[in-house]
């Protein structure tokens, strides 16, 4: 099962239509906020594929009103937590949304927020954000593969080789040929 995921689209429902387009195979799309407004819109285009959002902190009126700050879905035989991160404090660290993924009892952990893109893994937990779709030089978004175990993550920038300004390379690897993947 292949997940499009997004986050921190901020009005960019064209970049955000596009990158559904280029996803053909993607059974699920999931919008970890910051862009309530066009995710509702394209879940709307794009029915019957199932939509997942979550509520952000630029997420309000209408288009956020019933949208939850996290949820945990069962995806491909994966528990899988999604949440924008702001109501867990992941600009100042992981530690709270960590934690709440695990007392889900999640295989993965889903978050936004930082605009900055990033995998990880932790006993057990796959962490991943697929940084912001439409803030800075450099959009990019995620594509969770779950199928057998260990589940797969490719994240796709707008620029090869590189990360959007304030992002510090940490943990996460990108290769030449444009795609990361979990080990």
């Amino acid at each position: 099962m292949r997940i499009l995921v997004v986050s921190d689209t901020h009005g960019s429902g064209e970049l955000l239509q596009q990158v559904i387009l280029a996803q053909p195979n993607a059974a699920a799309v999931i919008h970890l906020g910051d862009g309530a407004r066009e995710a509702q819109d394209m879940a709307q285009r794009f029915a019957p594929l199932p939509f997942y959002q979550v509520q952000g902190n630029c997420d309000w009126g209408m288009a956020a009103s019933d949208l939850p700050v996290s949820r945990l879905e069962l995806l491909g035989g994966k528990r899988v937590f999604a949440t924008h991160g702001h109501a867990y404090d992941v600009k100042s660290g992981l530690y709270r949304a960590v934690m709440a993924a695990r007392e889900q009892k999640a295989d993965v952990l889903l978050y936004g927020h930082t605009h900055c893109a990033l995998e990880d893994y932790d006993d057990g937990l796959y962490i991943l954000n697929p940084g912001s779709l439409s803030r800075g030089s450099r959009p990019s978004y995620g594509l969770l593969d779950i199928k057998a175990s260990p589940p797969a993550w490719w994240r796709w920038t707008g620029e090869r080789g590189s990360h959007p300004a304030g992002c510090g390379r940490g943990s996460p690897t990108h290769h030449p040929a444009g795609a990361d993947r979990l080990h």
